[in-house]
């Protein structure tokens, strides 16, 4: 079972895939807003190329576990994802994410801080497969 895992932001998009099979996620591409909108062509042409059969959107929380301000525009793109596309959209909490993804790539974050946003809904996909998998059946 292949799944894409997004990385929301307001200006970049990260997005990863994973094989639930393996619980490992890779990686793809950030994708960057256009005129402060998703770039739904780009997002349906990934998801036209891996066919996947979920996807898995990071929602932002603040250490306090309060939803982080950005939180409803996750939400509402998770919405967007599942009315496009009319696959099932999976929310995981993505704290520490994007520090845990600035730690892992070093150096070549601050090379190209776009693979950071990758990086990170690698990390958000992978929590989902954590998740899921200690769930009962």
């Amino acid at each position: 079972m292949t799944l894409l895992g997004f990385d929301y932001g307001t200006r970049k998009i990260g997005i990863a895939v994973g094989q639930a099979v393996t619980g490992t996620a890779t990686p793809l591409t950030t994708l960057t807003a256009v005129r402060d909108k998703p770039d739904w062509a780009r997002i349906g042409a990934l998801i036209a190329e891996w066919q996947p059969s979920a996807l898995v959107v990071g929602h932002p929380f603040e250490m306090t576990d309060n939803e982080a301000e950005v939180a409803e525009r996750a939400k509402r793109f998770a919405r967007q994802l599942h009315g496009r596309y009319r696959l099932p959209v999976h929310l995981v909490d993505e704290r520490l994410t994007s520090r845990e993804a600035w730690t892992r790539l070093g150096r070549a974050a601050h090379r190209d801080p776009h693979r950071v946003d990758a990086m990170a809904a690698k990390l958000i996909l992978e929590t989902w497969f954590e998740i899921a998998a200690d769930a009962p059946r």
